[in-house]
Parts: structure tokens; sequence; C-alpha cells
């Protein structure tokens, strides 16, 4: 909670300037390219290897474990991400993070063969789902609440300026320069972020007051008084210190359980929208629809639109809410993969599709600019705001688990869905997901717009006791 004075006995937030909040955050979020360049690195790269002059030729079936072994290691990594979190402190865990990315980029620029690319490719996994949970934690710890939507919306959209990196050095890069490319933004992570604060959040768990002060003032300003924050950080620290926390505390009282079902709704949704089915083969699906537009441009495009959208997400999300904007993104994203799949329908029975070209990359625009500002960073959002500080770290973990094995999931059994069920019904089916998205949203997702993280924790414990009221009369 922030520091409040009073005016006419109303209560008014006091306001730290801003400077060193926006710094800290974006030098995180370098991280989050990073983690984009990495996600997309095989969009550019497999069409590559599939071509019989390649110096290392793979098959659809080895290209599909290259692209869905990052998510098996990011599955395994985001579980103990966060007790590392909570041990070494969230800056020096955030920092440690370049040892499996850098590690992987070296194996890939020396690698001979096909499981050399496949360790590494695990080894990045790790990597990126441990970036999952740190960097949307420490920017929601270190925050103000009048920034704290805007600042959140950074993960997301530094993420997609990583894939729109990746889509346009891979289409005029060879593989190794691309390669070497993606280490460097590691190393402007490392020299960016390592003058940066830590977490007074994190500080104050560690009972060092006088380093979160400290840490406070830098991020804050010296005209701001950060004496009331910090109690109201350090009395969260000693409700944490009391109950110490398991998996089962996320399932113990019904306010937790709403929670968990929000949180876990969020990434089960975003997945299932099949996003990352489309961000890994992209230029594959632009192939695959015989698009007037070359295949490597529609894939910029498409990233593009991501990259300008995710930007206006973080200027808008502060304003319009969280729950508004994910029901206008699972509705919107539903009609564009129905649009989508009515194009590979139609291509499919053998109808003359070459006045319809611009659909597949109109359809995919639409879906990016639709996900970009409602699904893409919300779900991160709420997964930072909805978890009480002693559960915040087994929540996010569990949360990014649950995200990284659904992405697995959806980039191995894409190709195999589109051979065997063909790509019109494979849309249809993520666009039904999406409708049922926005029926979810509607009446499980709480809305966390302006609220401090313990009027979060009160109204979904007072909603539940609303409910039974309501239910008891």
């Amino acid at each position: 909670m922030e520091a409040t004075g009073m005016i006419s006995g109303v209560p008014v937030r006091q306001e730290g300037r801003k400077l060193w909040q926006y710094l800290a955050s974006i030098s995180a979020s370098i991280m989050a390219i990073a983690v984009g360049t990495a996600l997309a690195w095989t969009s550019p790269v497999l069409p590559q290897l599939y071509e019989a002059n390649s110096w290392l030729v793979i098959n659809k079936e080895q290209g599909s474990w290259v692209s869905s072994l990052l998510a098996l290691g990011a599955m395994f990594s985001a579980v103990p991400s966060g007790p590392m979190a909570d041990k070494l402190g969230r800056k020096k865990s955030l920092l440690l993070l370049t040892v499996p990315f850098l590690l992987s980029w070296a194996i890939i620029v020396v690698a001979s063969s096909l499981w050399l690319i496949n360790v590494a490719r695990f080894i990045v996994g790790i990597g990126v789902g441990t970036a999952c949970v740190l960097v949307p934690t420490y920017i929601s710890e270190i925050a103000e609440i009048s920034t704290r939507g805007m600042l959140g919306a950074l993960f997301q959209l530094a993420l997609t300026i990583g894939i729109l990196l990746a889509f346009i050095l891979g289409s005029v890069m060879n593989y190794t320069a691309f390669t070497l490319i993606c280490a460097l933004v590691v190393v402007g992570f490392l020299a960016a972020f390592v003058w940066m604060p830590e977490s007074p959040v994190w500080l104050v768990n560690q009972k060092r007051k006088p380093e979160a002060t400290l840490a406070m003032t830098v991020l804050r300003g010296g005209a701001y008084d950060p004496s009331e924050e910090l109690e109201e950080m350090q009395r969260e620290a000693e409700q944490a210190a009391s109950r110490k926390s398991s998996v089962f505390d996320l399932i113990r009282t019904p306010a937790a359980r709403k929670a968990l079902l929000a949180s876990l709704g969020g990434m089960l949704f975003q997945q299932l929208s099949g996003i990352n089915a489309v961000i890994f083969y992209t230029v594959t699906i632009f192939e695959a629809s015989g698009s007037s537009i070359p295949a490597n441009i529609a894939s910029i495009i498409v990233a593009l639109v991501q990259v300008v959208m995710s930007a206006v997400a973080a200027l808008i999300v502060d304003r319009a809410g969280r729950k508004p904007l994910l029901m206008f993104s699972s509705g919107v994203m539903s009609v564009s993969l129905i649009a989508l799949g009515l194009y590979f329908n139609l291509q499919a029975k053998g109808n003359d599709v070459s006045q319809l070209g611009w659909l597949p990359l109109t359809s995919l625009t639409l879906f990016m600019i639709a996900f970009s500002v409602g699904l893409g960073p919300i779900p991160w959002m709420l997964m930072g705001e909805l978890f009480p500080a002693e559960t915040k770290a087994v929540a996010s973990g569990v949360a990014v688990m649950l995200n990284w094995f659904l992405v697995f999931l959806v980039t191995k059994t894409f190709p195999t869905m589109n051979e065997e069920l063909g790509a019109d019904t494979t849309f249809w089916i993520f666009a039904a997901i999406m409708a049922i998205a926005t029926v979810f949203t509607y009446f499980f997702v709480p809305e966390t717009k302006g609220k401090s993280l313990q009027e979060i924790q009160e109204e979904l414990q007072n909603g539940v006791q609303s409910n039974r009221i309501k239910a008891m009369a």
C-alpha cells in the first residue's frame, strides 16, 4: 500500500517520482526481449533447416522437437524459480539467468548435430521459464499502484519486441550471425540491470529494512516518505513468516481458490488460443496459405503489429481495466481464428483463393492485436496481483509451469493437428476455446485496476462471503 495523506478527511495516496521505477522495469524487461528472441528463433530457422541444401537437414517431426523442447525446459524451471528468488533475492536471481541463455546460444553457434541444438533449446527453456516468474514479480514489487498496470505490461511488450527482432534478423542474417545477436541481447540486459535496486518487498522479508528504505528512496525519490508503504510491507512479511506457504495454501481458503482459478484460467486460455503455435510457425503458416505476400515479410508485419498493440495495452490497461480488455481480446481472437479457418477450408476444398491472399495476414494481424491488448499481458499481471506475499512465489511457479506445459502441448501437437485434422479444423478448435474464455472471464476474473494488493485480497475474501450470503438468502 502506498503512503497516504488526508484532505478533508479523505485519504489521498502519496505519489513518488517515477523515473527509477521506469528505468528498473525497462532494464528488467530486456530479459523479456531475450525470452522473445529465444521463443521466435525457430520461426525463421526451421524453414532453412528443412531445405535439402541446408548444413543440417531435418524433417518436420524433428523440427517440432526443436520448437517444443524450450517449453519443456521452461516448465521444469518454473516451480523452483520462486523459492530461488525468495532465497537469493529478485535481482541476483535475474542476473544469474544470463548463464543458461548465454550457454544455450554458445552451444547453438558451435553445434554440428541436431542433438546439440535440442540440448541448447532445453537449456534456454530453463532460463525462459524462470524469467517468466521473476520479471513480473520484480516489476510488481517495485511499482506504485498508479503505474503497476503500465509497468506490468512492459513484460509482454518487451517479449513482443524480442519476437519482432528475431523475425527481422532471422530473415536477413545467416544462422550464426542471427544467434550471436540473440546472445548480445542477454549481454545488454546484464549491463543495464546490474545497476538497479533490489526489490524493497524482498528486503523487508529478509529483515533488511535500512536497505529497503534506501531502495525505496531510489525508486520513489528523496521527497517521498516511504514509512507507511514499508510498514505495510512489514505487516505482510510478518503474516507470511507466520504462515509458511505450500502448494496446499493455494486451495485452503475460498479467496485463495478464487485467485488460483482466475490466474490459472488466464494462463490456460492464453496458451490454448494457439498463440505460440502461431509465433513458432508463422512463416510455415504463410507458406501453407499460398498468400501473395512473402512469408518472411508477412511474419514481420504480424510481429510489428504485436509490438505496437502491446505498447497500446501498456498505456490503456490502468484506464480500461483488466476484465474488459480480456473479454474484448478473447472475443476478437475467436472471430479472427474463425476467418483464418474459413480461408484454409476453402483452399482445402479446391476453391480459388487467389483473391483472398489478404485474408491470412488480416486474420493473424487482428488475432495479434486482440492478443496483445488482453490475453498477452494481463494473465502475467494477474499472477503478480492476485496472491498475498506468502503464496505469491508458489502460485507464480504453478501458473508458469501450467503455461509452459501448454506451450509444449500446443507447439508439439500443432503440426500433427494440421496434418490429421486440417488447418481449418485446427483453427476452429482454437476459436471455440476463445469463445469459452470470454464467458470464463465474465464470471471468474476479478477486476484489480487501481487497487492495492491488500484491497484485492479483501475483495476476494469479501466477494466470496457476499456470494455466500446471497446463496443463503
